[in-house]
């Protein structure tokens, strides 16, 4: 039997300068994550784990309560920290784009992409360990969950990311840390 990792990428948050951390969901945001639980309640899911930030954490939590599952919360699966001072979103996208030519490359203060998918990915790898032939949710954001699941297989990487919607959902089964296949869930 397989290992089953469930990437939810939030619904949309509205974007604001300030504290990454405690941004919510928009309208839509709230009901587009009213059909993520929809999509997941009938998968047997065992465990829901989610990044610290208040809007992963609100992309999960419908399915948390239906399931009557808590959510734990793992710091080392937040979004990648792209500099210590607010950047315009053009330069954020260059950063973006020239983190995937150099996984060293970041901006000043910031993290780069492979320093995130490190972290990130010594979470999901004990996660695959500790939990073995079960069903995992996991409450991520865009750029972390791509970093994620390019460490499995690199064929996702910029162009995935540039794809992704919010939210959205990726099935991935594991046999033992081995990806064997992934199925995109959301249908927008």
């Amino acid at each position: 039997m397989k290992t089953t990792v469930y990437m939810v990428r939030h619904g949309e948050s509205p974007y604001n300068e300030g504290d990454e951390r405690i941004r919510g969901l928009t309208s839509k945001g709230k009901v587009d994550i009213e059909k993520v639980t929809k999509i997941l309640k009938g998968e047997g899911i065992d465990m829901i784990i989610s990044s610290p930030y208040t809007r992963a954490i609100l992309s999960v939590e419908g399915l948390a309560k239906h399931l009557n599952i808590d959510i734990k919360v793992f710091e080392d699966l937040r979004e990648r920290h792209f500099a210590a001072d607010f950047i315009e979103n053009a330069e954020l996208m260059s950063s973006i784009r020239e983190s995937f030519d150099d996984p060293e490359y970041t901006l000043p203060g910031g993290e780069s992409n492979a320093d995130c998918q490190k972290r990130a990915i010594s979470v999901v790898n004990a996660i695959l360990k500790e939990h073995r032939e079960k069903k995992i949710v996991i409450g991520t954001h865009g750029l972390v969950m791509t970093l994620m699941m390019n460490h499995f297989d690199p064929n996702f990487g910029l162009e995935f990311l540039n794809q992704l919607k919010k939210p959205d959902i990726y099935k991935m089964q594991f046999e033992g840390l081995e990806l064997k296949e992934v199925t995109r869930m959301w249908n927008d």
